[in-house]
């Protein structure tokens, strides 16, 4: 799994965007993709997959 932080989320609209710790890519996360609750700033594992518009975080979960 890689790890991130959470650069911006909003839980209302329920999509942001992790910043990939390896790479520093921006890698966009929506609300279904989320095992934990996560906030702007968490430290977090994810994985990643091919979406409709380019990469997508997934099982995201605090770490």
């Amino acid at each position: 799994m890689k790890q991130g932080t959470v650069k911006f989320f909003n839980a209302t609209k329920g999509f942001g965007f992790i910043v990939d710790s390896e790479t520093n890519n921006e890698i966009f996360v929506h609300i279904s993709g989320c095992i934990d609750e996560i906030r702007e700033n968490d430290q977090v594992q994810f994985e990643v997959e091919e979406g409709r518009r380019g990469l997508n975080a997934v099982n995201v979960q605090l770490s």
